[in-house]
């Protein structure tokens, strides 16, 4: 008896997305169906894929990423990048007009800069850092896959440019910053929460540069972003 009832409530949640499908394909709407809800809305404290598709490539970019359907990488939100013969030092030149979005909570006065790079990785890096130890603070792939032992420094040059130092050559390095955990959020809005004693708000109402803008969150029911107009690489088709 209870299998019929996992069952029925299984086969009503298919029947509601598929639903949802058939009304939102008349608006020109995309509907996705995931197999369960996101952790949170910051992609750097948590692993499971159904966070990462709900962040890491809907609200957030990365300073490289992965060429769609591939293993390529390409550049994202650093438009080209040096390494040192040596493969210690990684010279990001970041990407210049990139626009973080705009929503009822935030309002963005500068566009994307050094200062969010450095922001983005400090708070996985530094343990002093401000935002360390908020909503949990436990970054399990930064750690997991050596970041705190491999990374010396990480300096910014300039507005446009970001240093990295490492301890060792890593050859997979800018592949690893193309992945969910290298997000990249927005210092300003973070500054502005952490001024408003609301640091936890960063994580569950996201700010980012990506190609849709978070617009509201109903646990166990649903998501909905809206295509940024504003996005460096040009509007997502669907909204």
């Amino acid at each position: 008896m209870k299998r019929q009832k996992l069952l029925s409530v299984a086969g009503l949640a298919v029947l509601f997305c598929m639903l949802a499908v058939s009304v939102h394909a008349k608006e020109k709407t995309l509907v996705y169906c995931s197999e369960g809800s996101p952790e949170g809305f910051t992609p750097a404290l948590y692993t499971a894929g159904t966070t990462f598709d709900a962040t890491a490539n809907t609200i957030y970019d990365q300073l490289a990423k992965f060429e769609r359907g591939e293993t390529k990488v390409i550049p994202g939100l650093a438009e080209s990048w040096d390494i040192s013969e040596d493969g210690k030092t990684y010279t990001f030149h970041l990407r210049k007009g990139v626009k973080f979005h705009t929503t009822p909570y935030f309002t963005p006065t500068r566009d994307f800069n050094a200062d969010d790079v450095l922001f983005s990785f400090n708070r996985q890096f530094d343990k002093n850092h401000p935002y360390n130890k908020v909503s949990g603070g436990s970054y399990e792939y930064f750690e997991g896959m050596n970041m705190g032992n491999l990374i010396k420094s990480i300096e910014k040059k300039d507005d446009s440019t970001v240093v990295f130092t490492l301890n060792n050559p890593e050859a997979p390095f800018i592949a690893n910053l193309a992945m969910a955990f290298a997000s990249i959020g927005s210092a300003e809005y973070a500054n502005k929460m952490l001024v408003a004693k609301t640091p936890d708000e960063f994580d569950q109402k996201p700010i980012g540069t990506g190609p849709f803008v978070f617009v509201s969150y109903q646990k166990d029911s649903t998501i909905r972003y809206k295509a940024f107009d504003k996005y460096w690489a040009g509007r997502a088709k669907n909204r």
